[in-house]
């Protein structure tokens, strides 16, 4: 078995970063002139890092499959963005951010990239209001705050509830800034579909234009990918429906590992489902958990009548109603994790007590109303209220909204050491696309923390690392066989899609698999269900790849081949995730196995076996995946059952 080294550097943990950067390795201003970076993605990860290599002076290639940066998945985070400056002076501190951040992913995330996280938070916020970013600010003019998920202070930054659409922005026109001075060269409606490794090192990307159909070559000294996560593979999901893995699973099949696929994050405040033609569902930000409250009826004979018509939310008395995040978890109330919310909504809704169609719970303002009037609800959170009343067409300043939980973040991804370098020399992951800060749970805005931390001051030191041994190393033409062999290996594959011709749409098998992924591999597993999986997922791979139909031509625009591709790709990863939620027997943050909970149904870990980084290596077509192990060491916190009840 490889040993994963993780680089993590010697010394006290809060020494660790400050320690690494004054020792690191440089190349001087007139070397990284010499220097090409490939970055593909340009979500807040994406674009930050872009435009902080080309300001050092390297020569970029940003590559994004959208007409624009600015239509990154990163502009739906709607809620802010977590830094430690303890501004509400509430007992925060980089300590505690760090803290919260490894219980709140269920002691499962790697120590010392954490504290990284939480140290750099702080500098997000000076470069994000620096840039312009409209942070919410109380009357006497400072940055406000408010709570989130998974901790007892107040330390989220946002802009209403436009949050990730503004930091977005921010680093949009840095971007667009080199972009103009000629740091980066930006390539829209470009898809990455393959990696070129050259001497073991990845020296160049295999990209298709979108519009013309062309396959290019792109030849860089370094690639990072910012690809973001795989939340599609369930078809429905929060994100948007372009997102996909493909980047993250070409590299996996060239030898980059993948870590913790089972990691999936449930939103517990998300549209409940509401038709069988539904493409995408609508999240509501985990900040209307600050002032709303979540219930359900007390008796289920008015949770049946609600369903029914017979009665409204409004008509059911205060007593008459069961707050039960807060009877259950009093210390945190509405605000626990998202796992934890997830989880406790599913188990009302499967007792009987469901809203709606059943598979919904109330998410109440009326208290908030009372208590602060109106206009601030309304300041705080008016377009998300705006954005409900237009899917669901009713008033959630009169009437409690229905939520309910769905699929949001991916906690795992690529496996990357301290440097966020993977197992393939030369190649980085950074944001939501690798798995370093999270553990088996996110904290409620600590994505945008993460994709902001990694492009605007983590990977501008580390790459240097790499690179300082690369300035003698010549420009490649494109012309050599690696890149022959990659382009071919491409070309191979949209000849047998497009002559397959059979007889389904590509949505069609994306829709069948991503419902058998919600039942087996969803919210809830077990051995049984995950078994099924494996064996079911096969057959339906083996089906798409025979009975495929993709209309159009290859060397033109063809939005079906794109999809084709990436639902092709959706579908081995399933069998990734099933396998490892099948091996890891234990319930740890969102990887909840029903054989695995403690008596009262919360998640029961398993330490003495399972507390590992699991990354997965591909082996080639067919082949069973081998699984690496990365112990996890705690040295510096006490690994402890999650408590949120005091």
């Amino acid at each position: 078995m490889t040993k994963l080294n993780s680089k993590i550097p010697q010394g006290p943990l809060a020494d660790k970063w400050t320690n690494y950067k004054a020792t690191q390795r440089l190349v001087n201003p007139s070397n990284k002139r010499k220097l090409d970076i490939i970055v593909v993605g340009t979500g807040l990860a994406g674009a930050s890092a872009s435009a902080s290599l080309a300001e050092m002076g390297f020569n970029v290639k940003a590559f994004c499959y959208q007409d624009s940066p600015r239509r990154a998945h990163s502009i739906a985070a709607q809620g802010g963005i977590n830094a430690a400056k303890n501004y509400p002076n509430d007992g925060d501190s980089i300590y505690r951010l760090f803290y919260d951040t490894i219980k709140g992913g269920d002691y499962r995330a790697r120590e010392a990239n954490v504290h990284r996280l939480a140290e750099v938070s702080n500098l997000i916020i000076d470069q994000c209001v620096a840039q312009g970013v409209p942070f919410a600010r109380e009357y006497g003019g400072m940055l406000d705050n408010r709570s989130f998920g998974g901790a007892q202070v107040s330390r989220t930054f946002y802009a209403r509830g436009q949050t990730g659409q503004q930091l977005l922005l921010g680093a949009y026109s840095a971007l667009m800034r080199q972009v103009h001075s000629g740091g980066v060269k930006l390539y829209t409606r470009h898809e990455m579909l393959n990696l070129v490794i050259v001497d073991g090192k990845a020296r160049g990307i295999i990209a298709r234009n979108l519009v013309t159909g062309e396959i290019e070559r792109h030849f860089g000294h370094a690639v990072v990918i910012a690809t973001g996560g795989y939340g599609n593979t369930f078809f429905l999901s929060t994100n948007a429906m372009g997102s996909n893995v493909s980047a993250a699973w070409q590299i996996f099949k060239k030898g980059a590992y993948f870590a913790n696929p089972a990691y999936v994050q449930i939103h517990p405040t998300c549209i409940p489902v509401h038709g069988d033609y539904q493409s995408k569902l609508t999240l509501m930000s985990e900040s209307l958990r600050n002032d709303g409250r979540i219930w359900v009826p007390k008796k289920k004979e008015d949770a049946e009548a609600i369903r029914a018509g017979k009665l409204k939310p409004t008509d059911i008395k205060e007593e008459d109603r069961d707050y039960y995040l807060e009877r259950r978890y009093p210390a945190f109330g509405n605000l626990v994790p998202r796992d934890v919310a997830s989880r406790a909504a599913k188990e009302r809704c499967d007792a009987g007590y469901g809203v709606g169609s059943g598979l919904a719970v109330y998410l109440d303002f009326s208290d908030a109303i009372n208590r602060l009037g109106k206009h601030v609800v309304e300041e705080r959170y008016g377009n998300l209220f705006q954005m409900y009343e237009k899917i669901v067409d009713d008033d959630p300043y009169k009437t409690p909204m229905m939520i309910y939980p769905a699929i949001h973040y991916t906690m795992g991804g690529i496996w990357v050491d301290y440097e966020l370098m993977t197992s393939i020399p030369g190649l980085y992951a950074i944001g939501e696309a690798n798995f370093s800060d999270h553990g088996a749970n996110r904290l409620g805005a600590s994505a945008l923390m993460q994709g902001l931390a990694d492009g605007y001051f983590v990977l501008p030191y580390t790459i240097q690392n790499y690179l300082a041994d690369d300035i003698q190393t010549p420009r490649m033409t494109t012309k050599e066989k690696e890149f022959d062999a990659a382009e071919a290996e491409i070309t191979s594959r949209i000849d047998t899609l497009m002559n397959i011709n059979g007889k389904h749409s590509v949505d069609s098998y994306h829709r069948k698999f991503g419902l058998k992924m919600w039942d087996l591999v969803g919210m809830a597993r077990n051995k049984e269900g995950l078994e099924e999986a494996l064996s079911t997922f096969k057959e339906m791979r083996e089906s798409f790849w025979k009975d495929i139909k993709i209309p159009g031509k290859k060397d033109s625009l063809n939005p079906e081949l794109e999809k084709a591709n990436r639902v092709a790709d959706f579908i081995e990863l399933g069998e990734l995730m099933a396998r490892d939620a099948l091996q890891r027997q234990e319930s740890c943050g969102g990887h909840f196995r029903e054989e695995f909970q403690t008596e009262d149904g919360e998640a029961q870990r398993n330490d003495s076996d399972f507390m590992f980084v699991g990354a997965w290596e591909y082996t080639g077509e067919g082949k069973e995946p081998i699984l690496h192990k990365e112990e996890l060491v705690y040295e510096n916190i006490k690994v402890a059952q999650r408590n949120y009840k005091k």
